[in-house]
């Protein structure tokens, strides 16, 4: 790996990053089952299908596409739920909160850069605590441009003073990898999230791959 300043922010993707939505956008894609009188999924069939948002969600519980007729209302339908219930059951991932004490002991800021919506964000980072500890938190309807687009992520440099050079990101999705890529960031795959549909890390061009949250301080202590 060519030399690299040394790393003086995080950026992590939140879904399946930071913290583990999955229970809650299961429950609110079963919803949609049971009201139409079909049965819920088991929810590991659904999980892997987390990181890919209410597309996504709705494909795999009701086999519908945006070209389907009547899919603007059932997309309305399943956000308005998860929006009631998106702080039910789920949490952040083991180790996080250790993994944000250690970078605000060794004083590094952290932000949020995610494809979901400010409506759904705002409250998880409420609840969780994480509103008041990250230096920033910009959400999907930013920019109007998702990962993979680096906006969001250019974003965060410009509200914060960073440079993209001494910036890692973190991230569990291949649109998180070529987002920090096209954003000239470093990219660190956290293999511990929404990975399931087939997605082989090894070919992201990760300058890491995280098995666990704390690992990023247990094996790159000399990048901070």
């Amino acid at each position: 790996m060519t030399e690299h300043s040394a790393i003086r922010f995080i950026l992590f993707d939140l879904d399946g990053t930071l913290f583990d939505s999955a229970p809650d956008l299961v429950g609110a894609a079963n919803r949609l089952r049971t009201r139409r009188g079909l049965p819920a999924l088991p929810f590991e069939e659904v999980r892997t299908h987390a990181g890919r948002g209410a597309r996504g969600l709705i494909e795999v519980t009701l086999g519908l596409t945006p070209d389907d007729e009547g899919y603007p209302a059932i997309q309305k339908e399943f956000l308005d739920d998860y929006q009631s219930h998106c702080c039910d059951d789920s949490h952040l991932f083991d180790e996080v909160d250790a993994l944000l004490n250690g970078l605000e002991e060794r004083k590094i800021p952290w932000g949020i850069v995610t494809n979901k919506h400010a409506r759904f964000t705002t409250p998880i980072a409420e609840q969780t605590g994480m509103a008041k500890k990250a230096r920033v938190i910009v959400c999907g309807d930013a920019t109007g441009k998702l990962k993979p687009a680096p906006d969001n992520l250019l974003l965060a440099l410009a509200k914060t003073g960073f440079k993209a050079e001494e910036t890692l990101y973190v991230g569990d999705d291949i649109r998180d990898a070529q987002a920090a890529r096209h954003a000239g960031m470093r990219f660190a795959a956290a293999a511990y999230g929404y990975l399931g549909l087939a997605n082989d890390v090894t070919t992201w061009q990760a300058d890491w791959i995280l098995s666990s949250p704390l690992q990023i301080l247990k094996e790159n202590q000399g990048e901070f």
